[in-house]
């Protein structure tokens, strides 16, 4: 599937690979991150530095297989196009199914959700519900399975994936409302869930860290249970402040400035909403008395700087917070798990998760 980037400008298009069959292209994308590493060099190309971080060599060779087969970004057409491209892009670069986790379906009060629960992990066992990425409008629970999948085996927590209505069929703040929703019913239904209540976690990557990070605000300021934990994966918090970062990698980092209005104005269309802080978290007049955090970015990522301004922010007001900038990665990290270099930076994460979570009191 990897060709040289002097082939790109071929007549090699995504219509073309649209007929190849998915196992088949998946197999010949874990076959390119196999390669001996001068010849992922030289499908990939010159080393690509910025700000003072060079790219790494996983990251481009990814953005060139996505160039190759999507073109630059993420939404290229409507919204229910995008996220058929999104589920089979997922597919291609998801890696190898992570084995063994037990995976249940439920219903959540009406929320579609997964429930990933590892080997030898057995009652009572902390829970980390996790929203997933898609800028709101794409990602499903299939989109995010090895993700959620890897969380749970490598932190030895139970996952609830939550399938949260998108938009622009269901616009701001209908995902908030569901993100909350969940994880108050799952904060109620511990017991039935086999965890425990003391030591519930939200989580999410992107759009679905911007949520994670939302329903904790959401759930201390109007006396629900808070959270025990809060793991936010290159999260939005702020949609009324464009940040240098957003200018620096507005294009060719997968995540584009053009996705990121797209997202936006199907979302939260009406201006005024985006400074709502059930949408720009960092807009939040108090953050205090929030869950600890632990905030990971991407180097090469327009949303970096937010990300980083809201660990800021929580360290301000006094919530424990670690904040990881990976300066060789891209935004979407957590879903490339064909790639090792991406497979360890969620290791990180989720060691952080399972110790935290470890050093809990429990009820």
């Amino acid at each position: 599937m990897a060709l040289p980037t002097s082939l790109l400008a071929s007549n090699v298009t995504p219509v073309l690979l649209d007929a190849i069959p998915t196992h088949v292209q998946t197999a010949a994308v874990r076959a390119v991150f196999a390669l001996p590493r001068s010849i992922r060099r030289l499908i990939a190309g010159r080393p690509i530095r910025v700000d003072g971080q060079e790219l790494a060599l996983d990251a481009q060779l990814l953005l060139t297989l996505n160039r190759l087969a999507n073109g630059d970004g993420m939404a290229h057409r409507d919204p229910d196009r995008s996220r058929v491209d999104m589920r089979k892009s997922s597919r291609l670069i998801a890696g190898e199914q992570i084995e063994p986790v037990e995976v249940r379906s439920l219903d959540v009060d009406g929320i579609p959700a997964r429930l990933y629960t590892p080997h030898g992990v057995g009652e009572r066992a902390p829970l980390l519900v996790f929203y997933h990425g898609g800028g709101w409008v794409l990602g499903d629970l299939d989109t995010h399975d090895n993700p959620s999948r890897f969380i749970a085996k490598n932190a030895e927590v139970k996952v609830l994936s939550v399938d949260y209505r998108l938009a622009p069929e269901h616009p701001f703040p209908a995902a908030a409302d569901d993100a909350l929703s969940a994880y108050v019913w799952a904060s109620k239904n511990a017991d039935s869930l086999g965890v425990d209540p003391s030591r519930i976690a939200v989580g999410g990557d992107s759009a679905g860290g911007n949520l994670a990070a939302v329903t904790a605000h959401q759930a201390v300021r109007t006396g629900a249970t808070a959270p025990a934990f809060q793991l936010l994966f290159y999260p939005g918090t702020d949609a009324t402040v464009r940040r240098r970062s957003r200018d620096l990698f507005a294009t060719g980092y997968f995540l584009t400035d053009r996705d990121i209005d797209w997202f936006l104005n199907h979302y939260a269309s009406h201006r005024e909403h985006r400074a709502d802080p059930r949408f720009s978290i960092l807009r939040a007049e108090d953050l205090t008395g929030l869950p600890p955090a632990y905030i990971a970015t991407a180097g090469f990522d327009p949303l970096r700087d937010e990300g980083e301004a809201y660990a800021n922010a929580l360290r301000a007001a006094g919530v424990p917070t670690i904040l990881t900038r990976h300066q060789d990665l891209i935004h979407g990290y957590i879903n490339f798990l064909a790639a090792p270099h991406f497979r360890q930076a969620l290791h990180e994460a989720t060691t952080t998760l399972k110790t935290a979570l470890a050093l809990t009191p429990t009820l």
